[in-house]
């Protein structure tokens, strides 16, 4: 199965989405597979955005995708090959 990349956006409306089922009283099971997702990712979006705005649940995709190449820099330069 590939792997789908949702935008910050979307997995907030997916989350506000769940929310109105579960107050429902749907099962969290027939949300995820109603929305096409996993348990897995439902339970990591909650754990990473649950608690923020859009933006700055963007800014911080941001600031995580800047540590990830500053990291990726500093190994190629301790290792020699960014010389």
């Amino acid at each position: 199965m590939p792997k789908r990349s949702f935008s910050v956006e979307q997995i907030f409306n997916h989350l506000s989405e769940a929310d109105v089922r579960l107050a429902r009283g749907e099962t969290v099971g027939e949300v995820c597979r109603n929305m096409g997702i996993s348990h897995q990712s439902y339970y990591r979006w909650r754990r990473e955005y649950g608690g923020l705005k859009v933006d700055q649940a963007r800014r911080l995709k941001n600031l995580e995708r800047e540590n990830l190449r500053l990291k990726r820099l500093l190994a190629r330069r301790t290792s020699g090959l960014g010389k």
